[in-house]
């Protein structure tokens, strides 16, 4: 007998029959090809510390992360995606995941010309109840079911929905310019020892002046904000494995655990110790 995954045996039946919050089994595992469908469904988990590979799909991505969290990397930055909370990734993207602690996932994988409107760059988005409700109702349903009747009709919901989702601030732009993405990267390493404007200037071979329009050309912020949304990204990361606020204060170079409460804040509107028992806070 095949072993089912934990969540596909936690079932609970319906008025119908039907458990409404269980997974079908078969979404446990990703076809080869994807199917002519307007909507597919797909559920995974990471273990803190997996990444994958650079790939891209054919579809539409939404990275739903139900449990745990992740970062997603594309060529032009890096999304963190909490709790309740998902990433938008067009089709043809190039991109990879990295799993910030244990994590369950939703895909679901949207035809191109199924969802007109849809954004056609990357963007992390929040989730709300009424679409995470309608993602796990999809879930119960075979890849057989989607194409007609309550799985198709849920599925028309799901994308209609998706076109009116509020933007979440998690991206952190990168630069393609070779010298000031190396600083950059080299920042997301070792973000307590962010380098000065002048010597940042003077690593990428450039005058102070033309280091800042440059950046703010390729990223759309200034250096200064730059680094801070990199220490705040990073912060993220961290907390997401549970590591205390006094010691990312200390790992990022806050003068104390106040002055990152207070940075943290102000970006996010919660503390770092209540933002992952916050969804909508972002």
């Amino acid at each position: 007998m095949t072993q089912l995954p934990p969540e596909a045996a936690q079932e609970t039946e319906g008025h119908s029959g039907r458990s409404f919050m269980s997974i079908h089994p078969e979404l446990y595992q990703l076809p080869e090809d994807l199917p002519d469908v307007p909507l597919l469904g797909y559920a995974s988990a990471g273990k803190r510390g997996q990444q994958n590979e650079w790939h891209h799909h054919p579809a539409g991505q939404l990275y739903h992360v139900i449990r745990g969290s992740a970062a997603l990397e594309t060529q032009t930055g890096t999304f963190f995606v909490p709790p309740e909370r998902a990433v938008w990734i067009p089709a043809g993207i190039s991109h990879r995941g990295r799993y910030l602690a244990e994590t369950d996932i939703r895909f679901l994988y949207v035809a191109e010309n199924a969802a007109p409107g849809l954004p056609r760059s990357t963007v992390v988005v929040q989730v709300t109840r009424l679409l995470r409700e309608l993602i796990l109702e999809f879930m119960t349903f075979s890849r057989a079911e989607v194409l007609e009747g309550p799985a198709a009709r849920i599925a028309a919901v799901i994308l209609d929905q998706l076109r009116v989702l509020p933007e979440a601030p998690l991206q952190l732009p990168m630069p393609r310019d070779g010298k000031l993405r190396a600083l950059c990267e080299h920042i997301l390493v070792c973000p307590a020892e962010v380098p000065g404007l002048i010597e940042a200037a003077d690593r990428c071979a450039t005058s102070v002046r033309s280091f800042e329009r440059r950046i703010v050309q390729e990223t759309g912020l200034s250096y200064r904000s730059w680094c801070r949304q990199a220490k705040l990204f990073r912060a993220l990361e961290l907390l997401a494995t549970g590591m205390s606020v006094s010691d990312v204060s200390h790992r990022l170079g806050y003068e104390g655990p106040s002055a990152f409460v207070s940075v943290f804040r102000k970006a996010f509107g919660v503390t770092p110790g209540r933002y992952f028992d916050n969804p909508s806070a972002v």
